[in-house]
């Protein structure tokens, strides 16, 4: 019982460990050809938010560009970076021992 509690510990320490280290892992994503911008972490924070002004007098132009720029910024190549900075970390190895 007490080697189930210590990985569990263990996982939570993991856990916290890999989002910090995401964290420091950014992506930019660009829309409506670079006239709006958004950078997004590791954790799928959103950290900023560029919008040209001559976006702003079309809202439906402004909602589409958001929703494609978050998807750029969100999209295969960057959960593939974040995959493999998981896997350098040792991924969730420590779940292998986890039920013995």
């Amino acid at each position: 019982m007490f080697s189930k509690l210590k990985h569990i510990r263990a996982m939570k320490k993991q856990g916290r460990d890999m989002q910090n280290e995401l964290a420091t892992i950014e992506n930019e994503g660009t829309a409506a050809w670079g006239k709006v911008k958004m950078l997004v972490n590791g954790n799928r924070e959103l950290m900023a938010v560029s919008i040209d002004e001559t976006m702003l007098g079309d809202r439906a132009k402004l909602e589409e560009a958001i929703k494609e720029a978050f998807k750029d910024a969100t999209g295969m190549k960057f959960q593939m970076k974040l995959a493999k900075k998981m896997q350098e970390m040792g991924g969730l190895d420590v779940l292998k021992n986890f039920g013995q």
